[in-house]
């Protein structure tokens, strides 16, 4: 942007409160395109997932363009089945002694496991850690079994033979990993978590800047050498318009609701 804008852009990392802090500071800027919000379908998941927000996320923000599609990846310990039917198998078997790692209520890792749960009616015990820095030793160790894991978390040690990758999340095989089936190709297409990182803006943003931000977005995500960093970065090159973000964004909030609900998940205050 800074190059073909002339103008340098600032990154400014406002972390806390599940990306509600930054969403905030973004939802209360001026709508002269001067400032954006980079997230993740977090933003989708939070209306149905906290009790209150100073913001609101379908009035409060246009959506530019998604600039990744993300998956998560189903890993388990290499002690347990080598395939997703035998995986459910022992966990039918052995109902609640399994241990299933995820970040925390309403993460994407918590609403794809409770989408795994529902899908196979199966029962597994939920363990929270801070994050994948945490867990993933724990994986290795064999005190958690099995998580949908982030690909930039789990493609190393898959690769090494320390931990199995079983299936995962995306509409389609992730680049990182080809030969792992996705969950609809096992038989469980309501097992689909399809997250992103993408780019809002504050509503009332002029039209014309959105279409500038969005095409400007669209063609530096398609550059060769950034379509090749995509998948260290956990997800492939996407580029989408205002119009097809916005329909992936509304299709999200009101699934997550759905996903939410019929979980039972508490709201978050």
């Amino acid at each position: 942007f800074t190059e073909a804008w002339a103008q340098q852009v600032l990154v400014e990392n406002r972390p806390g409160g599940g990306g509600n802090i930054g969403a905030d500071a973004v939802a209360k800027s001026a709508p002269d395109g001067y400032t954006m919000l980079m997230t993740t379908a977090s933003l989708a998941i939070a209306p149905s997932l906290y009790r209150k927000l100073t913001y609101d996320p379908v009035k409060s923000f246009v959506p530019v363009s998604q600039i990744m599609s993300t998956y998560l990846v189903l890993v388990v310990h290499p002690s347990l089945p080598s395939d997703l039917k035998g995986l459910i198998a022992l966990v039918k078997a052995q109902p609640g002694k399994l241990n299933y790692y995820h970040m925390g209520p309403g993460s994407g890792l918590h609403l794809t496991a409770e989408m795994f749960r529902a899908a196979a009616n199966i029962d597994f015990t939920m363990v929270i850690y801070k994050g994948d820095g945490e867990a993933v030793p724990a994986l290795l160790r064999n005190e958690v079994q099995m998580s949908f894991l982030n690909p930039t978390a789990s493609v190393q040690q898959v690769k090494a033979g320390k931990l199995r990758a079983l299936a995962q999340s995306g509409t389609s095989r992730g680049s990182a990993f080809p030969d792992v089936p996705t969950m609809a190709e096992l038989g469980y297409p309501e097992v689909n978590y399809v997250g992103y990182l993408g780019f809002f803006v504050p509503a009332g943003t002029p039209r014309d800047v959105v279409n500038k931000i969005a095409s400007e977005t669209i063609r530096v995500v398609r550059l060769p050498d950034i379509r090749a960093r995509m998948p260290v970065w956990g997800g492939d090159s996407a580029g989408t318009t205002p119009e097809e973000f916005g329909a992936k964004f509304r299709e999200d909030i009101a699934r997550y609701a759905k996903i939410i609900k019929q979980a039972k998940v508490p709201p978050v205050d």
